[in-house]
Parts: structure tokens; sequence; C-alpha cells
């Protein structure tokens, strides 16, 4: 098992390339269930969670390789050969879900388990399911398996959300593609990832007004066809590097960055003292000041997205006064704030709410990694700290980070990998 040796107190300078979108490029994968011909994905992350399902698609029969030998661009399709999406592939990660509704659009049929994924919180199904059961679908849970019939099609319908769930919307909108008559999905999420998606799909042949609004609606077609898509840039790895700049008082140019897809992190970032510009293709992010303490609340887009909510409580850490972070989204996302603490970080709990009462510095010790996004989190510290910080369990971070040692080593960062 891997670890990360990090030592401190350098300001990082330079320029990092920010790759493809994980949770864009998770579900464009999974559009290429709704095609027998070769959908083309370009900018592709080289993670463990695209590797995840790759396999998954391959256990649908379909057929994933690279083009040219380039890593960074799959071409998925062919015919399905199994509709079930079996317990030891779906358990690694949640996303695995959103291969429900293609199957069920495509095969009018699909059993898929019930996904596993980090321990965050219980992100329940339901709206998954009930969604479905609105287009015709007749859904049983049973053994850990969700067994979905549609014999004549999907139909469409309106589809109301209680909440702006990004994974029902998406699993909902690759579905109804393939329905009959016309979808409207009434409170969807409005994530950038949402209008990458359609414009995939659209370009498959596809009819998808509205991705990006509240309101989506889907015109259903007979089939669609191949395509070649380029995954949008990772936001959250950009704001996560961003992060890496602030909290260092360095300054990065992280190349396509882009300001728009971030919303209210950049507010974030300027309203505790970070300077964040675009210029051209690139968002230039740098601290010349002290950080200064503020109050956050995650929110669906375009309000605080909880995957920066970790991060942002390490830079919080080291500003001056006190800060509060109020997690919405998920119940259990503050796994990361004893071993912050552990590094000197004076970070309370009280419900859903951490107050941070900001430190003048961390220093170094051995943490462990809880999640994704609390992985980097530690690193964060570590890169601020004084001495040496030892990060154990960064498979977490290798589900959606790419090449992190040697983009910040090459940013003056004193980072290296070690294996047991």
């Amino acid at each position: 098992m891997d670890r990360f040796i990090i030592r401190g107190g350098r300001p990082l300078h330079g320029e990092i390339t920010i790759g493809g979108a994980k949770n864009a490029g998770l579900k464009l994968l999974v559009a290429g269930l709704l095609t027998s011909e070769r959908l083309v994905l370009t900018n592709v992350p080289h993670i463990a969670d695209i590797a995840t399902m790759e396999s998954l698609l391959r256990q649908h029969g379909l057929t994933v390789e690279t083009v040219g030998g380039d890593k960074t661009k799959l071409s998925v399709g062919g015919e399905i050969t199994s509709t079930e999406a079996p317990y030891d592939i779906v358990s690694k990660m949640r996303a695995s879900i959103l291969v429900l509704g293609p199957l069920l659009a495509r095969c009018r049929e699909a059993r898929v388990s019930l996904p596993g994924g980090c321990a965050i919180g219980t992100r329940p199904v339901d709206l998954h399911l009930k969604g479905l059961e609105t287009l015709g679908a007749k859904i049983t849970l049973e053994n850990g398996y969700i067994n979905a019939r549609a014999p004549n099609g999907l139909t469409g319908d309106r589809i109301v959300l209680p909440f702006a769930s990004v994974g029902a919307t998406e699993n909902l909108m690759m579905a109804a593609t393939l329905a009959h008559g016309r979808t409207e999905i009434v409170n969807a999420a409005r994530e950038p990832e949402m209008v990458d998606l359609a414009d995939c799909l659209n370009a498959m042949g596809a009819r998808i007004t509205g991705a990006g609004t509240g309101h989506i609606i889907i015109d259903g077609v007979e089939a669609l066809h191949g395509a070649e898509h380029r995954i949008m840039s990772d936001r959250i790895e950009c704001g996560t590097y961003a992060c890496a700049a602030a909290i260092t008082g360095g300054d990065l140019r992280l190349i396509g960055g882009n300001v728009d897809h971030l919303g209210a992190v950049v507010r974030a970032f300027e309203e505790a003292g970070v300077e964040v510009t675009q210029e051209g293709d690139v968002m230039r992010v740098r601290r010349t000041g002290a950080l200064r303490g503020i109050d956050i609340m995650t929110e669906p887009y375009p309000g605080f997205p909880t995957d920066m909510q970790a991060q942002f409580m390490a830079l919080l850490s080291v500003a001056e006064g006190a800060s509060m972070i109020t997690e919405t989204i998920f119940e259990n996302r503050f796994m990361h704030v004893p071993e912050l603490n552990r590094m000197g970080a004076r970070i309370n709990v009280h419900g859903s709410s951490a107050i941070i009462r900001g430190v003048h510095s961390l220093s170094g010790a051995p943490v462990m990694a809880t999640d994704l996004r609390a992985s980097f989190s530690l690193i964060l510290a570590g890169l601020a700290a004084h001495g040496e910080t030892i990060l154990s369990r960064v498979y977490h971070l290798d589900r959606g980070y790419e090449a992190v040692e040697r983009k910040l080593a090459a940013c003056g960062a004193q980072i290296e990998r070690v294996k047991d």
C-alpha cells in the first residue's frame, strides 16, 4: 500500500495541467451503452475510477480500448452481452449505478448491484428508481440487487426531483434519450458536467435541451449513433490545486482551469484573500497576504460544492480568525477533522457544522486518508506544515487524481510516493 511523504513549508510556483473531469468522464463512458456504434472520448483522466468503469463496461460486453496508444483517448462500443452489473465491480464505486438507466433503455432489462464507494454518507438510490418507475420500469430489490424491466420500452413523462440529485438527473437523462415521447426533469441538477453529458448525447443523436438549468427536456429517439467528444476539464481538480497555491502562499497557473465552472469556489477564495484571474485558457491563483477566515455552506451547483469542502477546511485551518463550514449534502463528510487536528489544526464539529479557529502554523504528522477529497486535504495541510507528514491509504486519492506527486513536485513541493 503506497504512502506519501511530504516536507512542507515551500510556496508553490509554476504550471499544472488540469486533466479531464472524473465526474464527467465516468458518465460519458456509460453513455457508450446507449449505442452499438463507437463513442470516442478524448481528454480521459488516467485514474482508478475510470479503470473501474472500463471493467464494468467490459462486463456488459463492450469493447473499451485506447486509440492510437494515447491513454487520454478511449473508444467505447459494441453489442451488450450481459445486462448484469455484479457486486464485485459495483461495490468499488457509486457511479456504477449509472449503468441502470442506459441498460434499461436499450435492452429493456437490467440487474444492477446496489452500489458502494466512499463512506461519506448513505447517498440512497431511491430517486433513480422512482424516476425510472415514472418512465414505466418495473423494479424490485432482491438479494442486494436492483432488478428492472421495461418489456415495452420506457415512456417519457414528467419527473419532479425532490432535490437536485446529480446522479439521478444523469441516469434519467440517459434513459430518456431512448424512451418513447418527451421526458421532463424538473429540479434537475445544474452542474457543468450535466451540460458536458448532454452535449455528448446530442452529438450521438439525442434531443436534449435545458441542460445546465433546473428544467431539462428530452425528446426520445429510436437509436443513438457513434460520436467523438472531448471531456471537460476537472473543476474539482482545478479548485484543489488552487487551494495548494493559496495554502502555501504561492502562485500557480492552472492550464485548462475555468473560473466560470467554479462559481462559488472563486467567491470563497476572494473572500479569504486569494486572487483568482482568468488568462485565456489558464486560471491563475496566487496569495500574497494573509488568509482570512470565512463561512461556507455546501450546496448543489451553483453553490459551494461538497467535493471542495475538505480542501477548504485545510486552507481555513491556517487563516486568521474563525471560520465555519456547514455540510448540507452528505452527513458523514467530516472524517478528515481528527487527522487535521493531529497536525495542529483547531477544528470542532457540532452536528453538520465545523468551527475552525485558525492557527499560525501546522506541524507534520502521520495521518490517514479516509476518502477521496479528504486525502487531498491532508496533502494540502502537509504542504503548509512544518516538518514531515506521512499520508497513508493514498489509494483513495488515486480514484480521482492523476500524478499528484509529479504535478506538485514540478512546482516546488517536496513530496514523494513510497511503497510499503
